[in-house]
């Protein structure tokens, strides 16, 4: 998202406040996520509101909308209001093939296939601990998405729930001391980091090595636009911090993710038809659910990204590309 000058502890006095639009915004946790109501997304919210979207999405890090209706065009169009869509290359048959700033999540049961794995075998390599889900978008580009807006068209009956962590409120719940030591860490991050081979030939790990994206990211990131301070830690990508031992950074590492994922710095959301979210990527982590796979119930989402920024660190330096990537080019 581009910059406003709003957010942060600025927008703290309109929480819960209904405006003369109509328009209420409702916090629904202590530290992460509001509740948006009297907006309808499809009907080109004016500049009024779109402001307000984008304050709220900014102090509360995730917001929600129930009951919209937005078809791909409009979830697009939406989306232009605060940014600029990412255009994937690499989508996979759920996806809609006309409107190429859509992926359909429904695209992640096919991934496995492709690799000559069934889909639980797939979700098993990869999330073999029970941390090891939590990521951002694209964590291990140079410049991962600033925000991300997904919607719901199909959901479970029960199961299927969604959970972010605020990672400024994470940051700033570190004791003094470890905030002033982490400041000045930097880690790489790496796409495919931890996942567990199959015995043998492996068709995935030779795709990784084939289709390798890593950068070394400042382990605190600054936010370019609230100015906040962001634990810039996820389970999925990072493998190592610089200038540590292998076995101190693995220690340094699950200690900061397990601060990152604290209960009281998370929501947890239950989807339903029409159910929008709207999340900042860069102050936040996310876990999507694992607990509906068996229930053989259909899951089909509908995510656009927005185009983010190159963090910088504390210290003003900002993130170099190990390979894989570059600043604008999807």
């Amino acid at each position: 998202m581009t910059a406003t000058g709003t957010g942060g502890a600025g927008a703290r006095g309109t929480e819960g406040a209904r405006g003369t639009d109509g328009i209420e915004v409702k916090p629904v946790a202590g530290h992460i996520g509001a509740e948006i109501t009297g907006v309808d997304l499809a009907a080109e919210p004016d500049d009024a509101v779109v402001a307000r979207i984008r304050a709220a999405v900014l102090r509360w890090k995730v917001v929600f909308f129930r009951g919209q209706r937005l078809d791909h065009a409009a979830h697009v169009a939406f989306a232009r209001r605060f940014g600029e869509p990412v255009v994937l290359r690499g989508r996979g048959g759920a996806s809609p093939p006309d409107v190429p700033e859509v992926e359909t999540t429904a695209d992640r049961l096919e991934l496995g296939g492709r690799f000559g794995m069934d889909h639980e075998e797939w979700l098993q390599r990869r999330r073999h601990t029970l941390l090891r889900g939590w990521h951002c978008d694209h964590g291990a580009r140079v410049d991962p998405p600033a925000a991300t807006i997904l919607r719901a068209e199909t959901v479970p009956p029960y199961g299927g729930d969604t959970t972010w962590s605020n990672l400024a409120a994470a940051y700033a719940g570190l004791s003094a001391p470890v905030r002033a030591f982490v400041d000045g860490l930097r880690a790489e991050h790496r796409l495919g980091v931890g996942y567990q081979p199959r015995p043998g030939d492996d068709a995935y790990v030779r795709h990784l090595l084939d289709h390798q994206i890593a950068t070394v990211h400042p382990l605190v990131r600054v936010h370019p636009e609230t100015g906040e301070r962001v634990l810039f830690v996820n389970g999925y990508y990072v493998e190592q911090i610089e200038g540590v031992s292998r076995a101190e950074s693995s220690a340094i590492l699950r200690m900061l993710l397990e601060q990152a994922v604290r209960p009281e710095y998370t929501v947890r959301f239950r989807w339903e038809p029409g159910s929008v979210a709207f999340w900042d990527n860069r102050a936040t982590i996310h876990l999507a659910p694992s607990d509906n796979a068996h229930l053989g119930f259909p899951r089909t989402m509908h995510r656009v990204m927005l185009a983010g920024e190159v963090p910088a660190g504390v210290d003003g330096k900002t993130s170099e590309p190990i390979t894989g990537s570059e600043p604008g080019r999807w």
